[in-house]
């Protein structure tokens, strides 16, 4: 029930023209010589409709023809093999009273023997005939063009659907590399904020693509490739795309899963197209984003390994080492799985930069925040800076999903402008999930309510606990109810005691449950996974316990999937392992009897904060202030809790 505002979510890209391949126009969605044949082969269609006879007026009885004859209401009539065509004097009425056409066409029996022609001449109608193939010629032409063109329309279709082929069987040998040109792409570094690090690597490949004389007469290398590496949204590709803004060169954009196809050397034949294009367009950028999908270590697998990926791994190695020194081509590359690429990508004289894109620091946030708000009209009292302060832990993405789902609030509330209030509401969206319509039982409230006052209180008195921003017992996300912490600063190291006291707080919850009801529920399996997980790892990676000593004891994470392990293995004895077990326990314990204890001594405090919870139903920084008072100081200077060995 505990939250502490962990979330990710992926950027979302922008629309953007491009071109395939190596031209440098968009092509248009029909070429020329494909209307063309689509106009000739309707034409030619249409002819040969037009040229059955079956297709002059309406079709009539031989029958009905006769009387018609016989009424001299027949002006001409034309003989066309098995059939006559001819035109009435006046539109007659057939069988079923329905006015006909003044044409008709009829088909003769095979009794016939000419004595129609006999008797429309003897009664006053023109009769002739033309030379003409019987009407199964016409109908086999009828379907022979209709076949021929329904080909050529697949055809078409076929190009049309794959972008990137060249002939039938060009899909499997072009590369589908999206091209843009300098004029396609005007992002710039002015429209990156934060990465004040990775900007400046940047910037000196952004002076070799501008000017690669510059270096080359002094015998300078420029690095081949440069590997950004980071978690998901935190700006790789806009990375890639304000260096090739900045350059003012063409950018081959293409994610590694499209090298891969079904048959073996297809994508190392893609590889051959792509870099062979980039060469005939230099000075230019490959950016190849998630370079994980084909780069993985070789040999992987449970059968040895893919053959095409490995062929297409070896195929880019193959290019970026054969790179001419003249040739201003780089190689950018991201991924968040540096871990599994393949060592000979990342040696130098392929991927030579290696460069960590991470989350935003404070100021770089603030400045996120001002890009992203360009377009939003704000309130006057929005302050970004404090936006920023409650944003620990945001990548780039969520601060764009932040400034949207505020704007949205905004709309929805029939606003003109985005206010703080609207803030903080995508705020507790994004961190804590939306509200749900679920109504417990006055039981459940106030079980959830004691529940969620146990974490607030601890965080409360615990002074190495992040600051309590806000708890509320409305069910959200897949919780019923949720204590939000607030960190006061970027953090990235942690100390024994600050984890103590994280496992204290995470178990608070459950202890105040226990402490009312006499009894556990099961709303604390999350606080108990997270707690066992930070236990774990404070005991068997963070040589934490005394027991245990200096000793690094995680098991082997290594995927099955890179070939290394089938499964979970590890590196200490049986009697290791249960000795962790014990001491992970103890920790739990310990931190479970800390947690009753500080629950005990502030009682009153537990049961004023749940009442108005039950009450409110959600409380902030002020009204918890209101309840509690003034929350205890945050030092480093707190004595370690012990922990009995």
């Amino acid at each position: 029930m505990a939250d502490t505002g962990d979330s990710s979510k992926r950027p979302t890209k922008a629309p953007r023209r491009v071109v395939r391949g190596g031209d440098d126009a968009p092509k248009p969605a029909w070429s020329g010589t494909g209307a063309l044949l689509f106009i000739g082969m309707l034409m030619l269609l249409l002819w040969a409709w037009r040229s059955s006879p079956t297709s002059h007026g309406s079709q009539v009885a031989y029958t009905f023809l006769k009387n018609q004859a016989k009424d001299h209401n027949v002006e001409w009539a034309k003989y066309r093999g098995d059939y006559v065509v001819g035109l009435f004097k006046k539109a007659p009425k057939g069988p079923n009273g329905a006015e006909l056409s003044q044409k008709f066409n009829v088909g003769l029996p095979p009794e016939d023997q000419g004595s129609l022609r006999a008797f429309l001449e003897d009664n006053g109608a023109e009769v002739s005939s033309e030379p003409t193939n019987d009407v199964s010629n016409y109908i086999t032409g009828l379907v022979v063009v209709t076949a021929i063109t329904m080909l050529i329309l697949w055809f078409m279709i076929r190009r049309q659907s794959d972008p990137f082929s060249s002939g039938m069987a060009g899909s499997f040998i072009r590369s589908p590399a999206r091209r843009f040109r300098p004029t396609d792409h005007q992002t710039t570094f002015d429209d990156v904020a934060a990465m004040e690090h990775a900007k400046r690597e940047l910037q000196e490949i952004v002076e070799f693509l501008k000017t690669p004389a510059k270096f080359q007469r002094l015998g300078a290398q420029i690095p081949k490739g440069v590997l950004l590496m980071g978690p998901p949204g935190t700006g790789k590709t806009l990375l890639v795309r304000a260096v090739a803004g900045e350059a003012g060169v063409p950018f081959f954009s293409i994610n590694g899963s499209e090298f891969i196809q079904m048959f073996v050397g297809v994508g190392a034949s893609r590889v051959r197209d792509l870099f062979r294009t980039a060469k005939e367009n230099s000075p230019c950028l490959i950016f190849i984003d998630e370079i994980d999908a084909v780069g993985r270590i070789r040999g992987a697998g449970f059968g040895g390994g893919h053959d095409e990926r490995e062929q297409t791994l070896n195929q880019i190695l193959s290019e970026m080492d054969g790179f001419q020194q003249t040739e201003a081509v780089i190689v950018v590359a991201s991924t968040n799985r540096p871990d599994v690429l393949d060592p000979a990508l990342m040696r130098p004289g392929r991927f030579d930069r290696h460069v960590t894109v991470d989350r935003p620091t404070r100021s770089g946030r603030e400045g996120i925040l001002k890009v992203h708000v360009r377009n939003v009209p704000l309130d006057d009292h929005v302050d970004l800076k404090k936006i920023a302060n409650s944003t620990i832990g945001f990548s780039g993405a969520e601060l764009k999903n932040l400034v949207n789902e505020a704007a949205l609030h905004a709309a929805r509330e029939n606003r003109n402008s985005v206010t703080s209030d609207d803030f903080e509401a995508a705020r507790d969206k994004v961190l804590m999930g939306p509200q749900r319509e679920e109504i417990l039982s006055a039981h459940e409230r106030e079980m959830t309510a004691y529940h969620e006052a146990g974490h607030a209180l601890l965080a409360w008195v615990l002074p190495d606990v992040d600051p309590l921003h806000k708890v509320t017992i409305i069910p959200r996300g897949r919780a019923l109810g949720v204590t939000q912490l607030l960190p006061n600063e970027d953090r990235y190291n942690v100390g024994e005691r600050r984890l103590h006291s994280q496992l204290a707080f995470m178990l608070g919850g459950r202890a105040a449950e226990k402490m009312i009801f006499n009894e556990y529920s099961a709303g604390a399996e999350d606080d108990l996974k997270r707690a066992t997980g930070i236990a774990r790892r404070m005991v068997s990676r963070w040589g934490m316990s005394d027991v245990i000593g200096p000793v690094a004891l995680g098991s082997s994470e290594e995927s099955p999937f890179l070939g290394k392990e089938y499964k979970e293995q590890r590196d200490f004895s049986d009697e290791t392992a249960r000795t962790i077990d014990s001491e992970v326990q103890r920790f739990l314990v310990q931190a479970d009897h800390r947690a009753m204890q500080m629950l005990n001594e502030h009682r009153a405090k537990l049961d004023a904060l749940t009442q108005s919870l039950l009450k409110e139903e959600s409380l902030d920084y002020p009204q918890i202030v209101a309840v509690l008072g003034e929350p205890a100081p945050r030092s480093d200077a707190v004595p370690q809790p012990t922990v009995e060995p």
